[in-house]
């Protein structure tokens, strides 16, 4: 069992193209032995954004602070702390902080194959 703060893990700058003001902690991942699911820590800056992308697996956030305006197909949907958002697999998605203040969110992913079971 692992127990620890989110203020311990490594913080680091997303480094993919179109990312601004957006840093990522692996909270749970392959160095926990995590097989089947990976949690990630994702602190949005004031004005700042994840990249426009998209990839062939779904993800589940839970809005701990701040607010923005996620992007998809579907045009712009604002969130706040407390909503959950969830993103199918291979839909084209950016997360952007339009607020005076940092956003943050906890990030579920499925593990890479490499790790499974």
């Amino acid at each position: 069992m692992k127990i620890r703060p989110i203020e311990e893990h490594e913080q680091v700058e997303f480094t993919l193209d179109g990312a601004r003001e957006a840093k990522m902690r692996m909270l749970i991942g392959p160095e926990d032995g995590a097989k089947n699911f990976h949690m990630r820590h994702v602190e949005v800056g004031p004005g700042g954004c994840t990249p426009h992308h998209s990839h062939d697996y779904e993800h589940e956030i839970l809005v701990l602070k701040g607010s923005g305006v996620a992007t998809s197909a579907q045009g712009e949907r604002p969130f706040s702390s407390g909503d959950v958002i969830f993103i199918p697999a291979n839909e084209r998605h950016q997360l952007v902080n339009k607020s005076e203040s940092p956003c943050e969110f906890v990030c579920l992913i499925p593990a890479p194959e490499d790790c499974a079971r």
